[in-house]
């Protein structure tokens, strides 16, 4: 790799790399090791490409969105430890929706793999629904069936959502609000 794409990539490391690893979280169902480790892979995957890529971040977030696909189906049969208090981060000080945050990110951890990763495509990262179909290997149909029955459910376990999948008290929108966890511009 030539110097100067050696330093784009660390320059975008650098810039970016908080931002893709809240997704990575997302995408590991709050598992930050698990995260951090995605990332790590993503952006290992990406690097020797670097000077050929020309939409950097887009490119980065395809390579976590198939290798946690990846992931998921290779460990079909593991078991999975669930956790009723997530672990404090200290990554958030306490705010007004701090627990509504860790109600949703519990909650989070209860969808099954193709529901958290639905729910994380199409309402944090704000993909359209048949490009999501398009990254999970699934017709656009299954997207739309899984999106209704997680948010049924994400609204069962989180009533502070609200009937619209929004904080009581909102104005009514057809997304769910994300609570600061998708990187900036990606808001729902």
């Amino acid at each position: 790799m030539e110097a100067s794409s050696h330093d784009e990539f660390r320059e975008f490391v650098a810039m970016r790399s908080t931002a893709l690893l809240q997704l990575a979280v997302l995408l590991t169902g709050g598992d930050r090791h698990a995260a951090e480790d995605l990332l790590q892979i993503a952006l290992m995957k990406s690097y020797g490409r670097w000077a050929r890529i020309e939409q950097p971040e887009a490119y980065v977030r395809q390579v976590m969105y198939r290798q946690q696909v990846n992931r998921w189906r290779l460990r079909r049969h593991r078991a999975e430890t669930t956790v009723s208090v997530l672990p404090d981060t200290g990554e958030a000080s306490p705010g007004p929706d701090s627990e509504l945050r860790v109600a949703l990110w519990g909650a989070l951890g209860r969808l099954t793999k193709r529901q958290r990763a639905v729910v994380v495509l199409r309402y944090f990262e704000d993909l359209p629904e048949a490009e999501v179909a398009g990254l999970l290997g699934i017709a656009v149909g299954t997207v739309r069936s899984t999106a209704h029955r997680s948010l049924t459910k994400l609204r069962t376990l989180v009533p502070e959502l609200g009937p619209e999948g929004r904080l009581d008290g909102e104005a009514s929108t057809d997304r769910m609000q994300p609570l600061s966890y998708a990187p900036k511009g990606v808001q729902g």
